[in-house]
């Protein structure tokens, strides 16, 4: 599955310069590592966004936003946030911004 490049350097352009940041082909498109742990990627048109199981149901209340459900049953802190919920520049660094948050709380890998 091809994923929406023009989405992909979007994010680029928000992570640029912040230390730790790689890509890998996974979920049939692209995921944004920070320090080795996923925090977003992308599916398609959709983002793929990692906001932890504190966050969960939070993001769900959100518009544009549901469960990721990638392998038929929802993966409990990731979501996805369709393309009107990252339309904005702003939208979609505010959910990078949550993402990054999360897992830098993370263990180190």
């Amino acid at each position: 599955m091809a994923y929406d490049e023009g989405l992909a350097e979007r994010i680029r352009d928000v992570l640029r310069g912040r230390p730790g940041v790689s890509e890998r082909k996974m979920f049939g498109g692209v995921a944004f590592m920070l320090d080795g742990h996923m925090a977003v990627g992308i599916v398609g048109e959709t983002l793929m966004a990692r906001v932890g199981p504190a966050r969960y149901e939070d993001a769900l209340a959100l518009p544009h936003v549901r469960p990721m459900d990638f392998t038929g049953k929802p993966m409990k802190g990731y979501v996805y946030v369709d393309p009107p919920g990252i339309e904005e520049d702003a939208a979609l660094e505010n959910w990078i911004t949550a993402c990054s948050a999360f897992v830098a709380s993370l263990p180190p890998k």
